[in-house]
């Protein structure tokens, strides 16, 4: 037991002997971090208030001792604090001074802030106006808040009918056995500040755009205006031809019921012509080139046809060639027979004539 208590205290000493050793190279930093002897410096700062600080009350920098308060002066509405500290410790250019309360009763010291690290130095008897100095917040001023904000929900403030202790009953009904629920809510919310903090490049790009498209919209506000205009024309015309809308609607609706009808009814017979169709689609596809001919040489034909016409005899003079082109296609491979089929075209002999095949009956 005696050799636990005393590798307890041998740890508590050695303890002790780090901490002086950290705090010692912290000054030693701060010393370092100024670099070089200019002698004592001085420097004025003017407080709103300096409760608790007095003549000969420390200047520290990072909490470690560097001069001391020459003299306090109360100029009007705010109090001249004069200030040494020793020159090997610099300051920057841009320093603040605070008046730091260590405790509730001790006395109060002088913190310039911040250390210097770099840059542009504070020069000797420089000012500090009051937009760079701070005093703490003292304990009569947080009573008198508290008090305010007592007598500002009180009975005589927002709880005069009774709205605040309504709302108090109220939101504890509602939270009552409703703490799972809330926890979670929260959670969900804390999630989704944090997926809008990790997508804010893409939120703010969204809110650029909107901008951007509201101020194309604002640049082209009278083209905005005509197609307002022009929509709202629209809509007048046709809120005023509702009817005859209706009733084509009506009618279009009938005949596509006529038009159902008669498909559902004719099914049979539509299908076959389909088919029918089909089929001379195919033959006239088949005998394309035969088709342009004969609409090529039509016209050459029919003119032919009027200049053979005697108008005297009323005869018609034509001259029969058996062995001529009028009767290679007339075959059972041929155009006509193709779309005339059987019985019109059957397998026809070597003298067979288109006289011959217009003659057949069906």
């Amino acid at each position: 037991m005696n050799r636990v208590l005393s590798l307890l205290r041998g740890r508590r000493i050695l303890a002790v002997v780090a901490a002086a050793v950290v705090v010692a190279l912290g000054a030693a930093g701060i010393a370092t971090a100024g670099g070089g002897d200019r002698g004592t410096q001085h420097l004025t700062a003017y407080f709103t208030r300096t409760i608790g600080l007095y003549q000969g009350n420390d200047v520290r920098i990072l909490g470690v001792k560097v001069g001391k308060i020459d003299k306090l002066t109360v100029q009007g509405t705010r109090v001249k604090v004069e200030m040494s500290y020793d020159g090997k410790y610099k300051l920057p250019e841009d320093v603040q001074a605070v008046v730091v309360p260590p405790s509730v009763v001790s006395d109060r010291y002088v913190q310039l802030t911040p250390a210097y690290t770099g840059g542009p130095v504070l020069g000797d008897n420089q000012t500090l106006d009051t937009d760079r100095t701070q005093v703490p917040l003292e304990f009569d001023e947080i009573f008198r808040n508290l008090d305010d904000l007592n007598r500002a929900l009180g009975p005589q403030g927002a709880n005069k009918h009774g709205a605040l202790t309504r709302l108090i009953d109220v939101s504890a009904k509602n939270l009552a056995g409703n703490g799972d629920e809330l926890n979670g809510a929260l959670k969900q919310f804390s999630a989704a500040i944090s997926t809008l903090a990790g997508s804010r490049t893409d939120l703010f790009a969204t809110v650029r755009q909107l901008q951007q498209f509201n101020s194309t919209l604002a640049a082209n506000d009278g083209g905005v205006r005509a197609l307002n205009a022009n929509l709202a024309k629209v809509g007048n015309q046709l809120a005023g031809e509702r009817k005859d809308l209706g009733a084509a609607l009506s009618n279009l609706a009938t005949a596509l019921q006529l038009v159902n009808g008669f498909v559902h009814d004719n099914r049979n017979a539509l299908t076959g012509d389909i088919h029918g169709l089909t089929n001379v689609t195919n033959v006239l596809t088949k005998e394309k080139e035969a088709v342009k001919e004969i609409i090529d040489m039509a016209p050459f034909a029919l003119s032919n046809l009027a200049l053979a016409g005697d108008p005297k005899a009323h005869t018609l003079d034509t001259k029969d060639d058996p062995q001529g082109p009028l009767t290679q296609p007339i075959g059972p491979n041929g155009l006509i027979c193709q779309v005339l089929g059987p019985p019109f075209c059957t397998a026809p002999s070597a003298n067979t004539t288109l006289s011959d095949l217009l003659a057949v009956k069906p």
